[in-house]
């Protein structure tokens, strides 16, 4: 079960780059292409690489204010200057690549919405911080919000549903739908005690007509492989089913990662293969396949190329291959002295079980019970989905 697929990159998108010290770097993007590449994926009859264009400034008034807009404008052409409180500063020509980044997301909606694939992969997208005033956390347009206003409006799409993945909070886009029960928004993180942006616990659950068509699963840190299926599993299946989207959308940030710098939780490849290969499943299932993708956090460069080409092969329902290509780990230590990490190149395509202490795991997995239990209790029965 599986249809075409359009992944959608720009070479433009290597110019969203906040610096040679900002944890976002724009490597991981083209490592990632490169392994789909050499790996195979990209001559696949399913698969058609597609070049973005740049939004019009009208499409990002779908979400942002005409004065951010012209913010932005001006930090683009200044490169100076800070979009938040000091996580997002201004880079020359950022306006630009960031419409380009926005266009991407729009062009996969379209190819979607018309018909040429089932499926679309913005690699550039998933830029879920940003509000409609403000840049935040490494995001300056939020191109997951204005994908959702741009199909409701070309499209009448009257159910849409996004599911993030990243392992920070999806405060941005929680914010642009809270009080509409047309979108449905879902985000799996690490609980906001502990990590950026501080949000995203199980009360915030909407508003007026919106109220339970947010939700928020906040899991403790260090949570493994079995315990975050479980999670996923027990909440994101039963809601498809229940909402029958039009369209499902899917943020998907791999900073969960076990070796991920930024953050605390303890996943591996494997977590991804799983609940990425149940969303095309659920796709399938209840909306025609119509499935779009963004990018998402990752700032360990060989997990995002890993996570998102181990996804793409789930997808195409083909076997992941045992290792990477000798091709791409040669690109991927060349960068990675050019940017002076000086890191080898990982031979699995996968990894070694991380999780061992098995008192740990059964605390964690308590915790990530406790948090599924307050999930259900709130928000199932808004949905006529029993307890």
């Amino acid at each position: 079960m599986t249809g075409k697929i359009a992944i959608i990159y720009s070479n433009n998108y290597k110019k969203y780059y906040f610096g040679p010290d900002h944890p976002l770097r724009p490597q991981r993007l083209e490592l990632a292409l490169r392994l789909m590449e050499s790996i195979g994926i990209l001559n696949d009859p399913n698969v058609t690489l597609v070049e973005p264009q740049m939004c019009e400034e009208e499409e990002l008034e779908l979400v942002h204010s005409p004065e951010y807009i012209e913010m932005v404008k001006y930090f683009s052409k200044t490169g100076e200057g800070y979009l938040d409180y000091g996580d997002t500063p201004a880079f020359p020509g950022m306006f630009e690549v960031t419409r380009n980044i926005v266009g991407g997301s729009l062009k996969a909606a379209d190819l979607i919405n018309t018909g040429k694939v089932q499926h679309a992969f913005n690699i550039g997208g998933g830029l879920h911080h940003a509000t409609k005033s403000r840049g935040s956390g490494f995001c300056v347009f939020n191109d997951i919000a204005c994908t959702i206003r741009y199909i409701q409006r070309k499209y009448h799409l009257k159910r849409v549903m996004i599911v993030d993945f990243d392992c920070h909070h999806a405060d941005g886009t929680q914010d642009a739908f809270y009080s509409e029960s047309s979108v449905l928004t879902v985000s799996l993180h690490e609980d906001g005690t502990y990590l950026f942006p501080g949000s995203g616990f199980v009360f915030e659950m909407g508003e007026g007509e919106g109220k339970g068509y947010c939700v928020n699963i906040p899991l403790p840190p260090h949570t493994f492989d079995e315990a975050y299926i479980y999670a996923f599993n027990e909440i994101v299946p039963p809601l498809v089913r229940a909402y029958q989207p039009e369209i499902l959308l899917q943020q998907s940030g791999v900073d969960t990662h076990y070796t991920d710098p930024l953050t605390s939780e303890a996943l591996t490849i494997n977590s991804y293969v799983k609940v990425f290969g149940t969303m095309h499943k659920l796709a399938h299932e209840v909306c025609d396949g119509k499935y779009l993708m963004f990018g998402g956090g990752g700032y360990q460069m060989d997990v995002v190329a890993r996570a998102w080409t181990s996804m793409l092969y789930e997808i195409l329902n083909l076997p992941i291959p045992k290792e990477t290509p000798e091709t791409w780990r040669e690109l991927y230590e060349n960068i990675s002295r050019k940017i002076g990490l000086n890191a080898h190149a990982p031979i699995h395509m996968g990894d070694p079980e991380v999780m061992t202490d098995e008192r740990m795991k059964k605390k964690i997995f308590e915790e990530v019970k406790q948090v599924v239990r307050e999930v259900k209790e709130r928000i199932f029965p808004i949905h006529g989905i029993e307890l």
